[in-house]
């Protein structure tokens, strides 16, 4: 392998990969060693006329491989396998492994010489959903159709008594389509041991996932926060495996104005907030850096209208935020909720990603706050 690259910039080309890997075809722009953006591959010319000297401009590019399939997986590497290419006009030169983690915009791509297996390791991570293409290309750069695309998930542990996450469940169904509440309903998982519960999820459709309930049954009554919410389910083990998600749904209809029942008034004491922040450098170079900002409600009621606050240990500047606003004013930055997801409810989480510069080292804030109270690491 000669080395992985992000798919997409610091600036979120979002749903165009995700589409695209599905569709089982890929068009992307990767930096080459030099930090450069090469220029896009030109359409194949017409054959020219045979000749003494005339260069192959022949359209023919490489067949699909074939029978990709996954022959080996731990917490932190994915294993994979195929059929190789057949050549069109020229001499097949390497493979390019596409693969994004489920439920999330952000995918790599692994580089390889002219082999028929590898072992992804960049950007894997334990109890977490990847699928993954495989591309071929020639001597003269045409580049074949995708591969099948191979789904896995990511074991917690590598020892152990149980690492073998389960069975994803099945037919998830949403009743009503439309409304402000709806009931979720599915089959049930398998496992190697025993499910011990299911974790359900609401999926903004681009980047963020927020884990709404883990339930022992096979259905949960959620709260429609958005006028189009995803959910989907995922089930869980007692070694904390958890299994590829279900299929999505969609409902429509939800509101998030101020008579939403957790943004009425109370004329009691407001709860004492509890949360959990984890700030993580997801891409760093010389210049700058991608950070994602995870705010996990701990407590018993509804985090509301948040605003998250901390100050860097540097001279990092955020120039983009995304899933809220953003203010800096030295080294403190000012975080403010989107509309859409402006509700926390308990156990639920919220992500805010941030793209911007620095010089110096990209530690993470000491403290997070969300509304003014600092939040456990």
């Amino acid at each position: 392998m000669s080395g992985t690259r992000a798919l997409l910039s610091p600036l979120r080309l979002a749903s165009v990969a995700a589409t695209a890997l599905l569709a089982g075809a890929l068009l992307v722009a990767v930096n080459d060693a030099s930090g450069s953006v090469p220029p896009a591959a030109a359409a194949p010319a017409a054959p020219a006329p045979s000749g003494s000297g005339t260069p192959n401009t022949s359209p023919f590019p490489p067949t699909a491989p074939a029978n990709l399939r996954v022959t080996a997986v731990t917490s932190t590497s994915v294993t994979l396998s195929w059929t190789a290419s057949t050549p069109g006009c020229c001499q097949v030169t390497g493979y390019d492994v596409t693969y994004m983690q489920a439920f999330y915009d952000v995918g790599r791509v692994a580089n390889l010489g002219n082999v028929t297996t590898a072992t992804i390791t960049a950007d894997i991570r334990p109890g977490t959903q990847y699928s993954f293409l495989v591309t071929a290309h020639d001597d003269l750069g045409h580049r074949s159709v995708g591969s099948n695309v191979v789904v896995v998930v990511t074991p917690v542990v590598d020892t152990g008594p149980d690492t073998v996450p389960p069975g994803a469940p099945g037919n998830l169904r949403a009743d009503p389509t439309n409304g402000p509440t709806t009931t979720l309903t599915w089959s049930p998982g398998t496992d190697n041991v025993a499910v011990t519960g299911y974790d359900v999820y609401r999926f903004d459709g681009v980047f963020i996932s927020t884990l709404l309930a883990t339930v022992t049954g096979t259905s949960y009554t959620a709260t429609v926060a958005t006028p189009r919410d995803q959910f989907y389910v995922r089930a869980r083990d007692a070694a904390g495996n958890v299994s590829i998600a279900s299929n999505t749904v969609t409902v429509t209809g939800g509101t998030s104005g101020p008579s939403s029942p957790a943004a009425s008034p109370s004329s009691s004491a407001p709860p004492v907030l509890s949360c959990r922040a984890r700030f993580t450098y997801t891409s760093v170079w010389a210049t700058g850096f991608v950070a994602d900002v995870t705010i996990t409600n701990t407590g018993t009621t509804p985090i509301t209208d948040w605003v998250i606050t901390f100050s860097f240990g540097g001279d990092q500047r955020v120039s983009q935020a995304w899933n809220a606003t953003f203010s800096q004013s030295g080294a403190a930055v000012t975080l403010t909720r989107a509309d859409w997801n402006r509700i926390i409810p308990p156990g639920g989480s919220v992500t805010v990603g941030l793209y911007g510069s620095r010089t110096s080292p990209p530690t993470p804030p000491p403290t997070v706050y969300v509304n003014g109270v600092p939040c456990t690491a």
